[in-house]
């Protein structure tokens, strides 16, 4: 299997300093900040794109449990809201909210809420950040 790598740099104290990042392919860079990363302020930050990865590692486990029990998807979309909170220990990542929404033609929501549920808990993406609360809101489409 390959190995996927991003590179990233920090100029400058934590409160002042400057950062830039790449995945290794060019898909994804940009800069940041602790007022981007902490705050309201312009760039990019380390729990938007982890967000970005559960969003996509989920929509794809999704796609290929229901493909494979013979329920082939129009479409599979989904948000990942990564919190992170400050705490007596620092900032940390609290919890992550998956919002689903999907078009899959003849299935129903008992069984689509079962796929949804496994594809939680088979990506991973959830796998590796199982230490956080992870919760979803899935429902079908049209």
């Amino acid at each position: 299997m390959p190995v996927r790598s991003a590179k990233a740099e920090w100029r400058g104290d934590l409160k002042h300093g400057k950062g830039t990042l790449e995945t290794e392919t060019g898909a994804a860079s940009g800069a940041y900040s602790f007022s981007s990363r902490f705050e309201e302020g312009t760039g990019t930050n380390p729990e938007e794109l982890i967000a970005a990865a559960h969003a996509a590692c989920f929509s794809m486990a999704l796609s290929g449990r229901l493909g494979g029990a013979g329920h082939e998807p129009e479409s599979v979309r989904t948000t990942a809201q990564v919190h992170v909170e400050r705490g007596d220990g620092g900032f940390s990542i609290t919890r992550i909210h998956l919002v689903c929404r999907a078009t899959v033609p003849g299935l129903d929501e008992k069984a689509f809420a079962e796929h949804a549920e496994a594809a939680k808990a088979g990506c991973p993406v959830s796998k590796a950040l199982a230490a956080v609360d992870i919760t979803l809101d899935a429902a079908l489409e049209g």
